[in-house]
């Protein structure tokens, strides 16, 4: 029977949140490039990447690179050597955008198409797999019935987002932040515009919906589609996060690798991709990290109400009710424990979210930094729980490699064999002359005890074995010293296994999906010109300056708000068009393609004839 692996791929901002990724049971981690990155922010050094490779590799989990911003001509040169840098070192895979990197002298390295790529159809996944990638970043709107059509059309490796914050816009289709701002989402300098507050007007100036978050979204959990997702065809399974800190890292790694250890325990079809088992001290809760509320988006249901318009802040989890309210304390019913230093909030009479830190707790009462005053019964929320972030700070190397070991007595000395569960073997023999055991009784115990410590290592010993005459002693100094060299051995025979990739691209004039075509104003350099050119493109001889649609979404304001004409409304009807979406930096005209189900953002004039 043909097996199939399963990746779980985590965020690193850095080398801190590689590492707690990879301790904490990710296959797969993806880091930002020294420069390049679609998170500009998130720059890795080359040693700091390559550090992260060998914390990685000896688990045989993988390092993908991010490289996936737009490239002006003159960065080309830059980001192939930065390429061929990393894959020398060891890298898996790099993750593009930039298509006119497939006409540069890219090494021999796995290639996987950003969600930048804008992946969205089965036509363009199966373009991309015929021009060489490797695995294909799916676009975060996607049902699950689209999802199975690209998988049973396709061979490609399908790698989809299951966790973390949600872009408003396609990802690669959006250009509000470069407009206004001049900082391109596509060159890794989001302001994230779809964070702030809004005004909605229709066409005759009436208010539709007053300052607020409308273009921001809940943050993706689809912890409980995981099953479904492996159904469709999803093979790699992706939590965003390349700004969230360790503690979000070690929390939602955890919480997604015993959901899938929990499928492939009983899915003989499927396996992990990477080795070792993780135990954790504390029990994973994606409610007390980072997060915006949760939605499935458009994976069950394309008629949901994904935005949270109240905050874009991280509300945290829901505690508990405002009992009594007094001057310098405030009761808080709940069953939950407080702690000195929680952080706590709750949304006031105008719906604005107000946050305040826990100073001290009695009982019931707790009493805040600075002055609140919540209406009795109000929704009391915990968004940092500083016994879970102590938890989780203190939560590393839960991950260990099952090795046998057997100690036998040669004629020179002992030697140490380790078999581990990738059924990988080394043996390490020590010098020394035995002396006559003055206990024998309790030669092969002690033996057992020394053999069976793992001490700092990866490695954990679950079978050991002791083929030693119990006449001869041999003392614990030197079967200690044997140890750590046995186990160094091992984790260095291991590293030899984890071979380097190596994936030839070869070219060809495989023709671009003409309906697909949409990225003109994602085209900035000359090699893109080129790539595009030989796949069938005709491009314009001028490209727009300013693109005409800021945004292009399947999240739909109507919708959101309950005034979708599809949904049959009367009381809604009386709404005239166009909408004007407005914050403190511009207007924007909003267009709905009802027939598709999407909506795009369009800059607005004052004065300009709606």
């Amino acid at each position: 029977m043909e097996r199939d692996s399963v990746e779980l791929l985590a965020p690193a901002r850095d080398l801190e949140c590689g590492i707690a990724a990879i301790e904490h049971g990710a296959d797969a981690v993806y880091i930002g490039a020294p420069r390049f990155s679609a998170r500009a922010a998130a720059g890795n050094s080359f040693d700091d990447i390559g550090r992260l490779m060998e914390c990685a590799h000896q688990f045989h989990a993988r390092v993908y690179v991010a490289l996936n911003t737009l490239l002006r001509d003159e960065e080309l040169s830059e980001a192939v050597d930065i390429a061929q840098k990393v894959y020398a070192m060891g890298a898996d895979a790099l993750i593009i955008q930039d298509l006119g990197l497939l006409e540069c002298d890219l090494p021999p390295i796995p290639l996987h198409a950003s969600t930048q790529v804008d992946n969205r159809s089965v036509a363009k996944v199966q373009f991309l797999e015929k021009v060489g990638f490797q695995q294909v970043v799916l676009a975060r709107e996607l049902t699950l019935a689209e999802i199975t059509g690209i998988a049973k059309q396709t061979s490609v490796k399908l790698e989809c987002f299951v966790h973390g914050a949600l872009c408003v816009s396609y990802s690669g289709r959006c250009s509000i932040s470069e407009v206004m701002t001049g900082r391109s989402a596509n060159r890794g300098e989001c302001t994230q515009f779809c964070r702030h507050r809004f005004s909605l007007h229709d066409g005759d100036g009436r208010t539709v919906a007053a300052d607020r978050h409308l273009l921001s979204l809940k943050d993706l959990d689809l912890a409980d589609s995981i099953p479904a997702l492996i159904g469709a065809g999803v093979r790699s399974f992706k939590i965003e996060g390349r700004l969230k800190d360790s503690n979000y890292v070690k929390n939602i790694t955890a919480l997604y690798r015993q959901r899938l250890d929990q499928i492939l325990e009983s899915e003989s079809a499927l396996y992990p991709s990477s080795s070792g088992k993780c135990c954790y001290t504390f029990e994973p809760d994606p409610e007390k990290t980072f997060h915006r509320g949760r939605t499935h988006y458009f994976l069950h249901d394309r008629k949901n109400r994904p935005a949270f318009p109240a905050t874009p802040k991280s509300v945290g989890k829901l505690t508990g009710t405002v009992g009594v309210v007094r001057e310098r304390s405030v009761e808080i019913i709940t069953e939950m424990d407080l702690h000195n230093g929680d952080g706590l909030c709750y949304f006031d009479e105008q719906e604005h979210l107000v946050g305040f830190r826990v100073n001290r707790v009695e009982g019931r009462w707790v009493y805040p930094h600075g002055k609140i005053s919540p209406l009795p019964g109000a929704k009391i929320y915990r968004n940092n729980d500083v016994q879970f972030n102590r938890s989780l700070q203190n939560s590393e190397k839960c991950r260990k490699i099952e090795v046998a070991v057997t100690v036998t007595e040669k004629a020179t000395g002992l030697s140490f064999a380790i078999v581990d569960e990738d059924e990988i073997a080394s043996c390490t023999s020590i010098e020394s002359a035995a002396t006559p055991a003055m206990q024998p009784d309790k030669t092969i115990g002690s033996l057992r005890q020394q053999a069976q410590k793992s001490g700092d290592t990866i490695f954990t010993a679950t079978a050991v074995r002791i083929e030693v005459n119990p006449e001869r002693y041999y003392p614990p100094s030197l079967v200690k010293e044997l140890r750590r060299k046995a186990f160094a051995a091992h984790l260095w025979k291991r590293l030899r296994y984890h071979k380097k990739p190596h994936i030839l691209l070869q070219p060809n004039t495989v023709p671009w999906p003409e309906e697909e075509f949409s990225g003109i104003d994602n085209i900035v350099n000359s090699r893109a010109e080129v790539f595009y050119s030989r796949h069938g493109v005709v491009l314009p001889e001028k490209r727009r300056s300013t693109p005409e649609q800021l945004m292009s979404c399947r999240y739909c304001v109507k919708q959101q708000l309950g005034i979708c004409p599809r949904e049959g409304k009367e009381e809604h009807s009386s709404y005239k068009e166009p909408f004007i979406l407005a914050d403190k930096n511009g207007t924007y005209r909003l267009v709905f393609h009802c027939h598709r189900c999407e909506m795009t953002v369009e800059k607005f004039e004052k004065g300009e004839k709606s």
